[in-house]
């Protein structure tokens, strides 16, 4: 089964941006979170970096019962180690999902061809679908 990423804003339905907005007013309404990450471990691959997109990410991560771990610019070294498919597969053995922000949009297009996780796009030279949905 492959996995559904978030690239872009178009790769949600209507539907599926109503029902994620409803479920943000009920959870920021109640102070019993569900904790649907519990148990899982999300990569925060980050080509930049960024304090707020870091920050976000890793809280919300956190306020949903997952963990999170940060593989910044020096882990990455920006391509001079693996490739964008065996960093895809390899992650994907050990994370449940990748955020990654990335310089070029295709290399978040890369790491979502191989993966066999969920990629969400914390940012790249063509969208910021996170910060477009919650703004």
């Amino acid at each position: 089964m492959k996995p559904q990423h978030l690239l872009t804003v178009r790769d949600l339905t209507a539907a599926q941006i109503q029902e994620l907005f409803r479920k943000a007013s009920q959870m920021k309404k109640s102070r019993n979170h569900p904790r649907p990450l519990s148990g899982k471990i999300l990569g925060l691959l980050f080509q930049k970096p960024s304090v707020r997109t870091r920050v976000s990410f890793e809280v919300g991560i956190a306020q949903l019962g997952g963990q999170s771990i940060y593989i910044g610019p020096v882990e990455l070294q920006e391509g001079q180690r693996e490739g964008v498919k065996d960093l895809a597969r390899v992650l994907s053995r050990y994370l449940d999902g990748i955020v990654a922000r990335t310089f070029a949009h295709s290399d978040l297009e890369g790491l979502a061809r191989w993966a066999a996780v969920p990629v969400i796009n914390g940012l790249s030279d063509f969208s910021h679908p996170c910060q477009a949905l919650s703004d």
